[in-house]
């Protein structure tokens, strides 16, 4: 496998078989680990395709295997950054960290993709506050 990401919160690599092995690890990283598999969950059955999908899931492990989203992007636009995570909220979620190091490109489709969803929210949850009336 080929190292990815080895931080104190995740450590993330990809098998010579394309797909992507997140383990959490470091402070809340059950909560951190639920909260990925409960959003990749939702944007699958939303039909979200600029997303990995889940296909296995180690609880005990606090593991995730996905499908690979593509390359990393040095570089994108920032409309078209703030274009693609407001697209991510018409499937029902914030993404809570909407930087370019969350944002692959998929050379087979040439489509960008949003990846890592530990810190993300369903708006259906947490709705915006209302308006105030003056």
């Amino acid at each position: 496998m080929h190292e990815i990401k080895d931080t104190q919160r995740a450590l993330v690599r990809i098998g010579y078989d394309g797909r992507v092995h997140k383990t959490f690890r470091g402070p809340k990283a059950g909560e951190r680990f639920s909260n990925e598999v409960r959003i990749l969950r939702h944007l699958e059955a939303q039909g979200c395709n600029f997303v990995p999908r889940l296909l296995a899931v180690e609880a005990e492990a606090l593991k995730i295997t996905t499908t690979n989203c593509g390359a990393r992007v040095e570089q994108l636009n920032e409309e078209r950054k703030k274009e693609l995570f407001a697209e991510l909220e018409t499937f029902g979620v914030r993404h809570d960290d909407p930087d370019i190091r969350n944002v692959t490109y998929r050379a087979t489709d040439g489509r960008f993709c949003v990846i890592d969803f530990e810190f993300a929210a369903l708006l259906a949850e947490n709705p915006p506050p209302p308006a105030s009336m003056a």
